[in-house]
This record gives C-alpha cells, structure tokens and sequence, in this order.
C-alpha cells in the first residue's frame, strides 16, 4: 500500500470540507422550508358558500386561514388554478386562486389589497381570541344598566342610538340592529373598544381599556 501524496491529502481535506458544508445547508434548509408562509394561519370553525368561476355555488367549511390564504372543506373537486369567492360570517368575502388539493377540501391563495389584507388580519386575531376575551370579560362583575340608553359611533363614522344590555370595568353587551365586522373598532358614548362577538340582539364590545368602575356606573347607572 502506497503512501498518501500531499496532493491527496488536501484534496481528502477539501472533499471533507464540502461535505461538512453541504450537510450543514441541508440542515439550514429543513428549517427555513417549513416556515415559508408569509402568515400565520389560525385554524377556525366557519360555515359558509363558496362560488366557482362559472358561478355555480357550494356549501362549504373554513378549515384554517391566514392574511394569505385559507383551507376549505367541500364536497366539490376544485381543479388548481380555478378562481373562487367565498363567504363567511365574521369574515365577509374572500376571493382568490386555487393553489392545492387535497382530499375533501382544496386551499387558496387570498388576492386582497394591503389595507385588505391588515383588515382581515385584525379580524383573524380577534376571532382566534373571542373565546378568551369573552371569558375575560365575564371573569368582572357586570351591571345592567338603569339609563340604557348610549350613542354608538361606527368605523364608517355612522352614529346611532343603541342600548346597553349590560357593561363591565372591560366590555359591554349592546342591542343593536347593527352587526359590524369581528375586530371593527367602535365608540360607545366616550368609551372606545372592538367588536369580539355577534348575539342574536346586536354584539358584544371589548374596551380597549379597563375601565373605572365608579365612573362606569356614573355613566350607565
């Protein structure tokens, strides 16, 4: 057996390097794959319709969604590439390009503007944490009020005339003919809080600050 030459000895160096390095970039790589959504998604529970582009329409359920795309479940083979515009309470319309099949369901890519996207963004966090605002919520002694009467400003910049069905230090359960978005920000008399749930007399608000409670009750009685 012969003697190695120096000459292959760095060449045995250089290949050692290269595979060190090669497996070092897998390594990076299997990390960065799964984590190449721009957005997060959520995954949420939503009954709605979703329309074809020959506009033909189907029942459908909200899998999961994000700011840039969303999952469904359908009866309904979706062929990739196929435009949709699909609806969902506390979400509105969505509407984009079928990206992938899957058994049962199909996703989609979201086309939305910028302010679209933040909008339903804004939505998104406030529907994946309802559960737990709305028991935050209940966890404060809530009042019924004596004088129920409230002005109530909309986004839109819309006032109307409401009624405070009860309140808390950190919400308040308002009757409305009104439904604004999940997540809308609105103004009740001086106080300022989002929409974190719908009921079947109007919705409920979150306060965007606690709230004093002898000037709560100064204020609804």
């Amino acid at each position: 057996m012969q003697p190695l030459r120096r000459t292959d000895t760095r060449t045995n160096t250089m290949l050692a390097k290269e595979m060190t390095f090669a497996r070092r970039s897998q390594g990076v790589l299997s990390r960065i794959v799964p984590d190449r959504r721009r957005h997060k998604r959520i995954a949420v529970t939503l009954l709605g319709r979703f329309m074809r582009a020959n506009k033909e329409e189907h029942a459908c359920k909200l899998i999961d969604i994000s700011a840039g795309g969303a999952a469904i479940a359908c009866s309904t083979t979706i062929a990739v590439g196929e435009r949709v515009v699909a609806y969902f309470d506390h979400i509105g319309g969505i509407e984009g390009e079928v990206v992938r099949e899957f058994e049962g369901g199909f996703a989609f890519k979201i086309s939305a503007t910028q302010h679209k996207r933040e909008k339903l963004a804004a939505q998104l966090t406030w529907l994946a944490n309802r559960a737990e605002l709305a028991a935050e919520g209940r966890r404060h002694e809530r009042i019924t009020p004596t004088n129920g009467e409230a002005v109530l400003q909309l986004a839109e910049g819309i006032v109307l005339t409401c009624r405070v069905l009860d309140v808390s230090i950190s919400g308040a359960s308002i009757a409305t003919p009104a439904r604004p978005e999940i997540g809308t920000e609105v103004m009740l008399g001086k106080l300022r809080g989002r929409v974190v749930r719908h009921h079947s007399h109007g919705f409920g608000v979150q306060f965007i600050d606690i709230q004093n409670p002898t000037a709560l009750r100064r204020s609804f009685g």
